[in-house]
């Protein structure tokens, strides 16, 4: 009796196929949000050109866009264990619709500042509902995968909305308000419309964020992930300061040199994700955070664009490593019921990070790029022995409970 010869599956099915129909409602709704993302990355341009605010004043209004988005990720996880995930995240796109008409409406100093906290408060409220549909919708087995494809979808649809909305800027800035305001509201339609509510029901949904600092696994995992989001800030903080002013690398160079890094994500983050899937997420995380630190300390050398761009590779590869796994981690850490928060916390460092970033990059990059890139290389690896302290830990909490689905 001859025994029969399993088909190992193709590319496609293995990169794209087993994960429920959910989720990719869910992956569509980031990308179509995503393809609209226009408004943040010009609104710098937006406040002096547009509004004539002086570079001192739009300063302080991007700064307190940063304090909105510190109130964010916390609220958010909360609301996404009471009302629900999909009310959450359909909420938090609806909200940032308007307040984006709002903004582009906004023309006095005190209204613009106004709309930018409020901005900073809603425009990432989607996150912790959407890392945690995905732990519900998502097997275990499968989750690095997943989160790794909406990693890819976030970088696709940004570097379309990056060229469109440059283009769109010269044409009225109003167009970018109005396409990021509808796109959300796309996003908002098709979550509700195809994603069912997948929050635990009758376990206690009450309480703030007591019992997730109480983990003291979770706790020490989210400073990990600080350090990794402090050396990544980097990139849009001091990284273009330094190669623009110190190095001399003329400004369109350095646009060029970095459109590499979504290049890369897109071309090798599908080719890689399902391996990266079978292996164990501290470790991969680790390797992630000391590939990335590897690449920002080399950012030392450079001297021209194409170490820029050697450096580029390096990190962005360190990037691709790490994509999806720090979700991966918080759902295996997180009992089903409080998944909001656990996500809230884990992306509370990425809002700290914006206020911290500039502060601490500036003053060493006034000190020397070598003194920067130094530290930022030795943060992310304290960042990769931390959690290789913590995988023992991580790996003990693996477990499935079983969700209740509406």
């Amino acid at each position: 009796m001859s025994t029969p010869v399993l088909e190992k599956p193709g590319f496609l099915r293995s990169a794209f196929g087993g994960l429920p129909r959910p989720f990719w409602a869910l992956w569509g709704g980031t990308l179509v949000n995503r393809l609209g993302t226009m408004v943040l990355p010009f609104t710098g341009v937006y406040l002096t050109q547009e509004r004539g605010l002086s570079v001192a004043a739009a300063g302080v209004v991007m700064a307190v866009f940063g304090a909105g988005s510190l109130v964010s990720q916390l609220g958010a996880g909360v609301l996404a264990d009471r009302i629900g995930r999909r009310a959450t995240l359909a909420g938090g796109m609806l909200a940032t619709a308007a307040t984006m008409l709002w903004l582009g409406a906004s023309s006095s100093l005190a209204m613009i500042t106004t709309a930018m906290f409020v901005l900073g408060v809603v425009i990432d409220a989607y996150r912790p509902a959407t890392n945690a549909l995905v732990a519900d919708l998502v097997s275990p087995q499968e989750r690095p995968r997943a989160y790794g494809l909406l990693f890819w979808a976030i970088n696709l649809g940004y570097a379309f909305g990056m060229t469109a909305g440059g283009r769109l800027a010269g044409m009225g800035f109003s167009w970018l308000f109005w396409i990021d305001a509808a796109t959300c509201v796309a996003f908002a339609a098709l979550v509700w419309r195809a994603v069912p509510e997948t929050r635990p029901v009758g376990r206690e949904a009450g309480g703030g964020f007591g019992v997730v600092l109480r983990d003291r696994v979770m706790v020490a995992f989210t400073l990990v992930m600080l350090g990794n989001a402090l050396m990544y800030s980097q990139t849009v903080t001091m990284l273009p300061v330094a190669m623009t002013r110190v190095v001399g690398i003329p400004s369109g160079d350095f646009g060029l040199a970095m459109a590499l890094n979504g290049v890369i994500i897109v071309l090798a983050q599908p080719l890689v994700s399902g391996w990266i899937g079978r292996r164990d997420p501290a470790r991969m995380l680790a390797l992630g955070l000391m590939i990335m630190a590897a690449g920002f300390g080399l950012t030392a050398f450079v001297t021209s664009v194409a170490g820029l761009v050697a450096t580029i590779v390096v990190w962005t590869s360190g990037e691709i490593v790490t994509a999806g796994i720090a979700g991966t981690v918080v759902a295996r850490l997180a009992p089903p019921h409080l998944r909001g928060r656990y996500a809230g916390l884990e992306g509370f460092p990425w809002s700290v990070s914006a206020v911290l970033g500039p502060l601490f990059g500036g003053l060493l990059l006034g000190v020397s790029p070598q003194a920067l890139w130094f530290t930022v290389g030795g943060l992310g690896l304290a960042s990769a022995a931390g959690m290789l302290a913590l995988g023992p830990a991580i790996r003990r909490r693996g477990q499935v409970i079983p969700l209740h689905r509406r």
